[in-house]
């Protein structure tokens, strides 16, 4: 069994600003190329985000995919394998079974790329992203970026960790998952 990491992708690896669906628009969090890099020498790396966006007809699911297509491409080039994406095109109020926090695509990388949940980790910036590792027992780092450093102080679940940003959830985890043994 692989073990994996879990990253929300606006706010978390790039700056969220608002309907992201453009090249142009693409910022990357300072150091977040590296801390990719340095959980994939451990983890298997897959990105779960709401994408709400789609719902609200702000861009179509084929735009979106178009640009998830050119983001993974960019991670690509900067020598990052993203296992898979994973996207919930709808809104809050659909009560679809794939919005974070929900843990529906971590149970379906858990099936489909044979992932042990239990030595794997979730990093985001909403309380969320929190939400969705705890429902299966998989530890969480909350990062102060994006939304996070506005949503710390109202956080109701409690993540294993905070960090600054991305870089520092890795080293964090690179260090905690030492500690975690594969089949324990």
């Amino acid at each position: 069994m692989d073990r994996a990491v879990f990253l929300d992708r606006d706010g978390t690896i790039n700056e969220d600003v608002g309907p992201l669906c453009s090249e142009d628009s693409l910022i990357f969090i300072p150091r977040a190329i590296e801390a990719l890099r340095i959980l994939q020498k451990q983890f298997q790396l897959f990105i779960v985000t709401n994408q709400a966006w789609i719902g609200k007809n702000v861009f179509s699911e084929e735009e979106y995919l178009e640009f998830s297509e050119y983001f993974e491409m960019v991670l690509k080039n900067k020598g990052i394998a993203i296992k898979h994406i994973y996207f919930c095109p709808h809104t809050k109020e659909e009560n679809c079974i794939c919005r974070k926090p929900g843990s529906y695509f971590m149970k379906e990388a858990e099936r489909d790329y044979n992932i042990d949940l239990e030595n794997s980790f979730v990093i985001g910036d909403h309380q969320s992203d929190i939400e969705m590792g705890r429902e299966l027992g998989v530890s969480s780092v909350y990062v102060l970026t994006g939304h996070g450093k506005e949503g710390v102080e109202e956080l109701s679940v409690e993540p294993d960790f905070i960090a600054c940003n991305i870089y520092e959830a890795a080293v964090w985890i690179m260090k905690a998952g030492k500690d975690k043994k594969i089949g324990s």
